[in-house]
């Protein structure tokens, strides 16, 4: 028995991304669009409710939207947009914390952010072993590929004139719309200091925590935050903790193409200085592979099926 997926915004980066992965896949029945009527809300609402699982690839209002549009007890939803991402009654789709049951059984399922992807897999588990405060007042440095600012900016950094920048940074307001999620799945009472880039890269995603160990719980040093990271990813076919790493960088397309993820505890000798990095995907582990791994669960099939790894 297939399942029957509508992809609600399958024209954009995202959307591609998940087509590109579901290429092939017997399992899965596409309901398709043309495009005149991938803006028609009563052809959009049809297609919504005749699916089994419904992907939304939307700016937010239209994601609640299509949500609101759904008329029967059956329809379930992965929403890659941030409007569900802290929301009751809604499973967060990082199945590495939330638990892979909660989200195979779950109805409506959120996906996670790129950067708080990597922000709440370094954090969350530290503060459940109670080796990070909750009531740390984290910093978070990050850089994405321009992919991650969707078909403007890839239009932008593709344009005859070259790329715009080599670096620019961005939500100097301090009020990007990942840092919601990041304080509440990472279970923080403080609001993190969140402060993105962007670099001339298609994709790719460096995201880093830097530490002083006055920071952290009585005795915590690197190598126990390391062990801590790697008991709590031990078995993930997605998610491995680095135990070395010899060169001096990392570099932004460390996981390009790929819908893992890695992270890394860096440290001096003294373990005075803490450095948390995740590298992945903002394309990947960041969006549409981790869409497709939520799908994989909620239609009963093993999570890694059909994933770049």
């Amino acid at each position: 028995m297939t399942t029957r997926l509508f992809i609600d915004g399958a024209a954009g980066t995202t959307g591609i991304q998940i087509r590109e992965r579901l290429a092939d896949r017997a399992e899965f029945s596409l309901i398709l669009l043309d495009e005149a009527a991938r803006k028609d809300d009563a052809a959009r609402a049809e297609a919504i409710n005749a699916a089994d699982i419904v992907i939304l690839c939307l700016p937010d209002e239209a994601a609640r939207q299509s949500v609101a549009m759904i008329t029967n007890e059956t329809t379930r939803v992965i929403d890659a947009s941030t409007a569900h991402r802290i929301a009751p009654g809604w499973v967060f789709g990082l199945p590495e914390l939330s638990g892979q049951d909660s989200v195979a059984a779950a109805r409506y399922v959120s996906n996670p952010g790129c950067y708080s992807t990597g922000f709440i897999a370094l954090i969350a588990p530290l503060v459940r072993a109670g080796l990070v405060p909750a009531d740390a007042r984290l910093s978070c440095n990050a850089v994405s590929g321009y992919s991650g600012g969707g078909k403007a900016m890839i239009a932008e950094y593709e344009s005859e004139g070259g790329a715009p920048s080599a670096f620019r940074t961005y939500a100097l307001t301090l009020s990007h719309k990942h840092v919601p999620e990041m304080q509440a799945r990472s279970g923080l009472s403080q609001r993190p200091l969140f402060a993105p880039a962007v670099v001339p890269v298609y994709s790719g995603m460096i995201v880093e925590i830097p530490l002083h160990a006055a920071m952290l719980s009585a005795g915590a040093s690197a190598t126990i935050l390391r062990e801590a990271l790697t008991a709590h990813y031990t078995g993930s076919p997605i998610i491995t903790v680095a135990q070395t790493h010899e060169p001096a960088t990392l570099a932004i397309e460390a996981l390009r193409d790929k819908d893992s993820m890695q992270l890394f505890v860096f440290a001096d000798a003294e373990s005075e200085q803490i450095r948390l990095v995740a590298a992945l995907d903002n394309l990947g582990k960041g969006a549409s592979g981790a869409a497709v791994q939520n799908l994989n669960l909620m239609a009963g099939l093993p999570e890694t099926t059909g994933l770049r790894l």
